[in-house]
């Protein structure tokens, strides 16, 4: 299984593919998708767009995970953020690649087993899940990686689930 997780943002939207090979997780490649606050809106959301559809057709990914929006006290970054949050929801759509989500909330107890985990925790425990000599950075593309570490954890849950019940 190859999962691309991805954390959404204007500014900055991070991505991180990790692969399963049975209990062994593995990083395959990360980064973030960058836009200028110097460029119109509708190019930023343009460029998530287009770069997301280009790592999505060089990877095939066998499925995305991305961060469901927690709300926001700041108005207009929630709404900027959902905006960036449907171009990359509508990039999935268009590479017809199953799409799952989760809240900050989900991923930090799937990495850490710690919902109030802090983001240095979150990424000191990517980094040891996938035995990295390194904490990837910046920050964005490591919530995106603990983003696709939460849907493997998740998918293998259900998998030993629906094993028991079957």
């Amino acid at each position: 299984m190859l999962v691309l997780g991805i954390d959404p943002g204007t500014a900055i939207t991070g991505y991180g593919l990790v692969s399963q090979d049975g209990a062994d997780l593995a990083l395959v490649d990360y980064g973030t998708i960058n836009t200028s606050q110097h460029v119109p809106h509708p190019q930023r959301l343009q460029t998530i767009h287009r770069d997301l559809g280009e790592i999505i057709s060089r990877h095939r990914p066998s499925a995305v995970a991305v961060e469901k929006l927690f709300f926001s006290k700041n108005v207009r970054t929630a709404l900027s953020v959902g905006q960036a949050r449907g171009v990359v929801l509508l990039a999935v759509a268009e590479a017809d690649v199953p799409l799952y989500e989760y809240t900050p909330l989900e991923v930090k107890q799937s990495v850490v087993g710690y919902g109030r985990a802090t983001k240095d925790q979150v990424q000191q425990l990517v980094k040891l899940l996938l035995r990295l000599d390194f904490v990837p950075e910046p920050d964005d593309a490591a919530d995106a990686i603990a983003v696709a570490i939460c849907h493997i954890h998740s998918a293998r849950l259900k998998a030993m689930l629906a094993e028991q019940e079957g």
